[in-house]
């Protein structure tokens, strides 16, 4: 069966405390922070963007593997967050790695769920055997625009995850999705910041669609909540993946390693991946782990996988999610509008 050979992250250094964000907009007691569950995000460097996190993610994927890149036979990048509006970021990324030029190569968008998108194309190409190892990448530096509630959690960060079938960190058993034309948070071409729904992007956008693409999971897999060890669900906020536990009946327990939100903030389409990394940091073999990306537009992408032996192996070879975690450097509010480029010149 088809499944991760290899997986990598990477968060930049940089973070900010909602309640300085807070305190710029007059929110004294950081009460928007606080209600999403966000405490601080991370913030991409000045030199870092899509195209950076992702390599070194994919590093990171690669040494993990062992493998040679030059085996890499596809290779796709999901975001929403692309650094160019027409030109590929993954052309880049596999120059960076060293993946041979004879391999697919295209950039993925569908909001945070584009990562998760990318590896079931992988999937797909590693079952039918038209390549033998594919690289998966979901990487972002989202945007928010300056005093909306957005800003408090849109983060930086990116995962990469080696799919094949040869000797997998963890299996993939099935995969399945859910997806309806709803409307709930958008960009277009030259905006520079997103508009969302507001209350709309919770119901009938992100619940109704991660809840029916778990349940869907759970019939085509005949199993319940009792069968897995760990969930993750794709973190807009730290209030939204509890609450979708909730409805589905998941022991806060099983839920509450994959939290990542809560101390880098929501990394779009490298969330759910993050969480999925976080889970495999720390799983012991013969753990089964569900997992349901979402993205906005809408849809869901739901797995179900079995952590195998030969992860004990790999362990310890590139930095986890918490090391990531814990490497950090605060800055202000001012930095942080810098690095972002929110200041924009008159005239």
């Amino acid at each position: 069966m088809v499944g991760i050979v290899g997986y990598g992250v990477y968060v930049p250094r940089y973070r900010i405390k909602t309640t300085d964000i807070a305190e710029v907009w007059g929110d004294t007691s950081g009460r928007i922070g606080k209600g999403l569950g966000v405490f601080e995000k991370s913030v991409p460097g000045p030199d870092e963007d899509v195209a950076t996190i992702s390599v070194e993610a994919a590093r990171n994927a690669i040494k993990r593997s062992q493998i040679d890149p030059k085996d890499i036979g596809a290779l796709y990048v999901g975001s929403e967050s692309h650094p160019y509006a027409v030109k590929p970021t993954g052309t880049i990324v596999a120059e960076a790695i060293g993946c041979t030029h004879d391999m697919t190569c295209a950039d993925f968008e569908f909001a945070c769920k584009a990562g998760t998108a990318a590896m079931q194309v992988t999937m797909g190409l590693v079952l039918s055997k038209m390549i033998k190892i594919g690289l998966a990448i979901g990487s972002d530096t989202a945007q928010g625009r300056p005093g909306d509630a957005l800003e408090y959690s849109a983060a930086a960060g990116g995962a990469a995850f080696l799919i094949g079938m040869k000797n997998p960190l963890a299996t993939i058993e099935e995969t399945v999705s859910f997806t309806t034309d709803t409307p709930d948070f958008w960009r277009r071409e030259g905006e520079d910041f997103p508009s969302h729904g507001a209350r709309f992007t919770g119901e009938p956008a992100y619940f109704r669609h991660v809840g029916e693409g778990a349940k869907s999971l759970f019939k085509k897999t005949k199993t319940t909540v009792d069968d897995y060890d760990y969930f993750i669900f794709h973190m807009p906020n730290g209030k939204f993946p509890i609450a979708m536990g909730k409805q589905l009946g998941v022991p806060a327990e099983k839920l509450e390693d994959s939290l990542v939100v809560r101390q880098i903030g929501n990394t779009y389409s490298g969330s759910a991946m993050i969480g999925l990394a976080r889970i495999l940091d720390i799983a012991k073999p013969g753990s089964k782990i569900f997992m349901v990306a979402y993205g906005s537009g809408a849809g869901s992408d739901a797995f179900s996988i079995t952590v195998e032996d030969a992860i004990e192996e790999r362990r310890g070879q590139v930095p986890t999610v918490d090391d990531y975690i814990e490497r950090k450097t605060y800055v202000d509010y001012a930095t942080y509008a810098k690095f972002r480029r929110k200041i924009k010149a008159l005239g």
